[in-house]
């Protein structure tokens, strides 16, 4: 858009989500930029209040909890020309209808990346030092603190790093550990070798990076061909006393082959998605002390969020100035990313 007008723009996600991520700033630069009707927002798109408002929006601001958008639903915004997500994935509310439209799409993945990444290289730093699993051991050794040599050696210099997925977190996770003395293996049949050379890695196939990992970390997409990628065979590979880091999605790993190399004691996990999400009250993996779960919180919370809000109104300007997008999701990347 080039000529000058502020287009009619509706805001579409749970409230909660809205009250966090559009907070006067955020608020204030956007009526700048668009038209904000009655409602502004709605996480609702099939109350007649709002059909009536979808007749004049042209550019919707989506984040977590957008319904997904139907045939039915977009026949009641004929004007809709654009979709600025302020959160990660679209794939929960963007159908081949809007592909259809050609409708532009962006997302704020790569901002979500940030925190995810910054879990993770937590994650690995503590994951050498046995930090999680330390802190469940003293609450049963008490005034004795010799329990710390039953973990083995604990360091982080000189360990593999087993990266499988050289994706927008992936790549990050490779960028941040030049900080420590680690070798840095990438798993990924996608991958550009030169491209993961020059953050950081060395690009080799999983059956290779496996065995010689002692830190697993996981970054890939969920999708059919991705679904167990990490099973019992591949688990087995592992060296006694790896740890398994999962920040992607739950269903990449093996959920009761991992359960069972854990209660055996033979590898550690840090898990922050799990599958089912959350898992079962009788799972073992509560239990168990050298596994810690958190419930999802890698990726952006918080003031972490309008981070992402930010993004997709940087994207929104440049669609009104007519320039073209930097996060633009196309249905070919669709049907492969997360």
């Amino acid at each position: 858009m080039t000529d000058g007008r502020r287009p009619q723009a509706l805001l579409v996600m749970d409230p909660a989500h809205f009250t966090v991520q559009f907070q006067e700033p955020q608020l204030r630069r956007l009526r700048t930029l668009v038209e904000l009707g009655d409602p502004v927002a709605t996480g609702d798109l099939d109350t007649t209040r709002v059909r009536r408002r979808l007749r004049e929006v042209e550019v919707l601001v989506t984040s977590w909890g957008c319904p997904s958008l139907t045939t039915e639903r977009l026949s009641d915004a004929p004007r809709l020309r654009a979709i600025f997500h302020c959160a990660g994935t679209v794939r929960s509310f963007v159908t081949d209808e809007v592909w259809r439209r050609e409708i532009l799409v962006t997302n704020a993945a790569d901002e979500n990346a940030i925190p995810v990444a910054e879990f993770t290289l937590a994650a690995i730093i503590f994951a050498g030092k046995k930090v999680p699993f330390l802190a469940q051991d003293a609450r049963t050794h008490r005034q004795d603190w010799s329990y710390a040599e039953r973990r083995g050696e604990l360091s982080n210099r000189g360990r593999t790093i087993g990266i499988v997925g050289f994706s927008r977190v992936g790549r990050r996770v490779v960028e941040r550990l030049r900080s420590l003395e680690v070798d840095v293996l990438v798993a990924d049949p996608y991958a550009d070798a030169a491209r993961v050379s020059a953050a950081g890695a060395r690009l080799v196939r999983l059956p290779e990076l496996l065995p010689r990992s002692d830190v697993l970390t996981l970054h890939v997409p969920a999708l059919p061909s991705t679904r167990h990628l990490i099973g019992a065979a591949e688990l087995a590979q592992l060296p006694d006393g790896a740890t398994v880091i999962n920040t992607a999605r739950g269903a990449v790993l093996d959920t009761t082959a991992l359960e069972r190399e854990c209660a055996r004691g033979r590898l550690d996990a840090i898990l922050d998605v799990t599958d089912p999400e959350p898992l079962p009250a009788t799972s073992p993996l509560y239990d168990l002390p050298n596994v810690m779960i958190t419930p999802h919180i890698a990726g952006s919370l918080g003031s972490e969020t309008r981070r992402m809000s930010e993004s997709a109104l940087s994207e929104l300007e440049r669609y009104l100035s007519g320039q073209p997008p930097r996060a633009i999701v196309t249905a070919d990347e669709f049907k492969v990313s997360a």
